[in-house]
């Protein structure tokens, strides 16, 4: 079954439940913190961390998106008042360098958003945000561009379907797009940048699952 690249955020991915599932699995590492989710699509992912940590700051493109995104967090709100998070709801676009701080924008940032987001920040993550290599490139530059503002030492949780599919290129059965995300992986983990360092871990899917999905062997999932 083939989606438009535009309604790709309107749905809910294996890959965010499979985060979903882990965000409760480690709910140590996010209980209290500051989070960043970089295309958050229908929220999931924000709303389960949201139960733990102080602040999330679930962000994507395009206002519609993004107002569908505020009402789920809106209709599952009595979730994070128990532990007393907060979801913002923000504009981040991986093709720009800065962040919109226009108030005429819908889901831009404050000045006080931006210094919290940058002093306060220490858990970022993404599910299913690798299917096309242009925006898979784009995602790497902005978690390096972060590593950069952020004043903390963070970490990123990363899921992703390995997405099996039949190509004339090479007449076989690739897995072009993760194939791509690796690379990216591998170049990032090779970056020397004063004393920024990048390094890769996998986690096994071992973890137990609390949501109903499939947890098929294509699942993976990248973090501490």
């Amino acid at each position: 079954m083939a989606t438009p690249l535009e309604d790709v955020g309107k749905q809910v991915w294996r890959g965010a439940l499979l985060l979903a599932d882990y965000i409760l699995f480690r709910q140590d590492l996010f209980r209290g913190c500051t989070a960043l989710e970089l295309g958050a699509g229908t929220g999931l992912a924000s709303i389960i961390a949201a139960t733990v940590a102080r602040t999330v700051y679930c962000t994507d493109v395009g206002a519609d998106l993004l107002a569908m995104c505020q009402r789920n967090i809106a209709l599952n709100s009595h979730l994070a008042a128990t532990g007393g998070g907060v979801v913002k709801v923000k504009e981040l676009d991986w093709l720009k360098d800065d962040l919109c701080t226009d108030p005429e924008v819908p889901f831009s940032w404050s000045q006080e958003e931006i210094s919290d987001l940058y002093d306060h920040t220490t858990i970022l993550f993404a599910a299913e945000v690798f299917y096309d290599d242009d925006l898979t490139d784009a995602v790497f530059k902005t978690l390096f561009r972060l590593a950069h503002k952020l004043k903390n030492a963070c970490t990123a949780i990363l899921s992703v379907e390995k997405r099996l599919n039949f190509t004339l290129r090479h007449l076989d059965v690739t897995c072009e797009a993760y194939d791509h995300f690796r690379s990216c992986l591998r170049a990032l983990e090779q970056l020397r940048d004063g004393n920024l360092r990048f390094v890769v871990e996998p986690v096994e899917a071992s973890f137990p699952q609390l949501l109903v999905y499939e947890r098929i062997r294509q699942l993976v999932c990248l973090g501490p």
